[in-house]
């Protein structure tokens, strides 16, 4: 039978994983962006900003984190030096996707030191760039594991300027806009009357109650709220064979078991003060 009608047909692909689904959230960070500089911070962002760049975005501009412009396989297209990097940081094209250690309602970001300054409990990466990146470029935030100790009422420290600070000094602040959040959970903007946190966004098999028993505040949730996008069959074959043949996506946002969508987020392991989590971003 094979040999009268050729090989039988490839097995249809298995579903997206969460891990996926956080990476298409991350790559729409920078749609319709057009010739800028994407500056992702940690794995799952950087292959989003990859995949973008791949797909509908192919005007971004990536960089090695060092002095080149790269393409989206590493390969080298030009040399960026580092004061046309600040150029392009202090004037608004540029788009970072940064790490927290905590995040409150209004985008204040934290990732220098948990408890009172003056006597932290804990200390962690440091100010950096947040500052300079938030108020001067488009930033986004990726929070690998959503908790209550990451999504906070209040910072301990602001070190990434959110809209309420940003809005009582705007002639510091004329290209400051926080774009989204994405968590293993789902997604978030501040498309409010306030410019407060809100759920734009659920991954499949979250629902709202999860999200905000992982909440230390309450975000905006509108009447309904969408399922985030899923990935085509083109960027699933881009994303699983040609950005992470490996699989190391799954290592940062591991499949939730079959109780609960959200163990992750609640438990008290759930990452987000350490410095590992620090890690994922602020430098300029």
């Amino acid at each position: 039978m094979n040999d009268l009608n050729g090989p039988p047909p490839p097995p249809p692909p298995a579903p997206p994983t969460r891990a996926e689904y956080c990476v298409i959230a991350c790559a729409e960070t920078w749609r319709g962006a057009g010739e800028i500089l994407a500056s992702p911070m940690g794995l799952i962002p950087s292959l989003g900003a990859r995949l973008a760049r791949l797909t509908f975005a192919p005007d971004l501009l990536l960089t090695d984190g060092e002095a080149l412009l790269v393409g989206a396989d590493g390969t080298t297209e030009g040399w960026l030096p580092y004061r046309r990097h600040l150029d392009l940081v202090t004037g608004g094209r540029r788009h970072v996707m940064m790490g927290a250690s905590q995040l409150d309602r209004f985008g204040n970001q934290n990732i220098s030191c948990v408890g009172d300054w003056e006597r932290p409990r804990r200390q962690l990466l440091g100010v950096r760039g947040a500052p300079v990146n938030t108020l001067n470029n488009p930033t986004s935030y990726w929070v690998p594991r959503h908790s209550r100790r990451v999504f906070v009422e209040r910072v301990d420290m602001v070190c990434g300027v959110g809209y309420d600070r940003a809005a009582a000094h705007p002639g510091a602040a004329r290209f400051h806009r926080i774009a989204r959040v994405v968590s293993d959970l789902g997604v978030f903007d501040f498309a409010t009357p306030d410019r407060s946190m809100r759920l734009a966004s659920l991954h499949p098999g979250v629902d709202v109650e999860q999200v905000l028993a992982a909440t230390g505040f309450a975000p905006a949730v509108p009447d309904e709220v969408p399922t985030t996008r899923e990935p085509t069959g083109a960027e699933l074959r881009l994303i699983r064979e040609v950005l992470d043949p490996g699989g190391t996506r799954a290592r940062e946002v591991p499949e939730p078991g079959p109780a609960t969508g959200a163990a992750a987020g609640t438990g008290t392991a759930a990452a987000g003060t350490g410095p590992a989590a620090a890690g994922t971003g602020a430098g300029a």
